[in-house]
């Protein structure tokens, strides 16, 4: 049994078919978020607004677990954790960053590098999305450098004291707990879970977003904000242990930019087959089908690399500079399908009602954030030549 969803017209290669039960089950729990997203999810994209409900229903489908073993829940398998993702954001984008930032930045760091007793009290919570989380790495001074972060930690006591900035840290202002990666007096990077309502933490929501407006990112100052030493993560000693986090978060970014890119090519394959121009309908036509043929060899090698990244990822055998070419890849091929089908359904395919100006626009963050297109450029030439082209 193929277990595929997807029409040959859109996996040309059967690159999906011969999955496992528990793979199909997760995928097909996710599909079922299009009923709720759906009807509402243009309005909210357009208001800018954080459709919290939605992301409930995210973790009533047992989704938000992003292949985290968690008691209570269904282990899935990197692949099909990354279908449920993919098919989270064909719906919409800002959804699967829900899931990216949840699931795998905020839940894996106290998965990866927490204690028994924070994962026990947070991830069961947070896998219910009962408990927001957020991921506080990236800083206004240090995007893509993040490794140089100034946010400090300084211990007093039996308590630890941040000092800092973060930006651009989604549901940073929404509710939950924030991880805090912060320097130690010794140099050293460490992770903190921080309660959002904690005294010194403040969560501003950047404004004026054009990508991703259905999800709240923030600019975190920390003033003498104090925490007790309890929450320290335990497993985080060096910003290697953070690096560990980010290869994972990569390949679910090629599988968001693998779900916007069949969104885009399914609307324009569907409109040009009922559009009619000068007499005929626009699939008739020679550059549509060559155009459409180009999507689906973009599209072909997008689940390629998705399947061969997750496998490798289950075996433990995915090194950080194949999660980087996956991420590369992918966000780069999204891009070139996203422009293609905007063309192709001319001026009705800058309409929200139509999703690809949605995708198009969310396909840009994708592009930039979990490392840039020139970081993981970089991260492969390094890997390449031997030569490391950045301190």
């Amino acid at each position: 049994m193929s277990h595929n969803q997807f029409p040959a017209t859109t996996d040309f290669l059967g690159v999906f078919d011969n999955l496992s039960e528990s793979d199909a089950a997760g995928w097909q729990r996710a599909a079922q978020f299009r009923k709720y997203s759906d009807p509402v999810i243009n309005k909210h994209w357009e208001a800018a607004e954080y459709p919290l409900d939605l992301v409930k229903r995210l973790g009533e489908l047992d989704v938000m677990t992003d292949g985290l073993s968690i008691e209570g829940h269904d282990k899935m398998s990197t692949l099909g954790a990354g279908l449920a993702l993919m098919e989270i954001t064909r719906a919409d984008a800002s959804m699967g960053t829900v899931i990216a930032v949840q699931a795998g930045l905020a839940m894996r760091s106290i998965d990866m590098l927490g204690s028994e007793e924070q994962k026990a009290e947070h991830l069961p919570k947070m896998a219910n999305c009962e408990l927001l989380g957020a991921f506080g790495l990236t800083e206004p001074n240090h995007g893509s450098d993040s490794i140089a972060l100034e946010t400090t930690a300084v211990r007093d006591g039996d308590e630890w004291v941040l000092n800092g900035e973060k930006k651009w840290i989604g549901s940073g202002a929404s509710g939950g707990i924030t991880i805090i990666y912060a320097r130690l007096e010794d140099g050293n990077v460490s992770g903190f879970i921080v309660p959002q309502e904690t005294p010194g933490y403040t969560g501003t929501v950047i404004e004026g977003k054009l990508s991703l407006r259905a999800i709240h990112q923030a600019h975190i100052t920390l003033e003498d904000c104090r925490i007790p030493a309890a929450n320290q993560l335990p497993g985080c000693r060096s910003f290697k242990d953070v690096a560990r986090v980010l290869t994972a978060t990569r390949v679910g970014v090629s599988w968001m930019a693998l779900g916007s890119a069949i969104a885009c090519y399914e609307t324009a394959r569907n409109y040009v087959l009922e559009r009619v121009q000068f007499g005929r309908e626009l699939a008739k036509a020679q550059i549509i089908q060559q155009r459409l043929a180009n999507m689906v060899l973009d599209l072909s090698q997008m689940m390629l690399t998705c399947r061969e990244v997750s496998q490798r990822d289950d075996a433990g055998a995915l090194s950080p500079e194949q999660a980087s070419a996956a991420k590369l890849h992918n966000t780069r091929a999204a891009r070139r399908i996203a422009a293609d089908a905007r063309d192709m359904l001319g001026g009705v395919g800058i309409l929200l009602e139509n999703d690809i100006a949605r995708h198009f626009a969310d396909v840009e963050a994708m592009h930039t954030y979990e490392g840039t297109d020139t970081v993981q450029s970089l991260i492969m030439g390094k890997k390449i030549t031997g030569f490391s082209a950045y301190k």
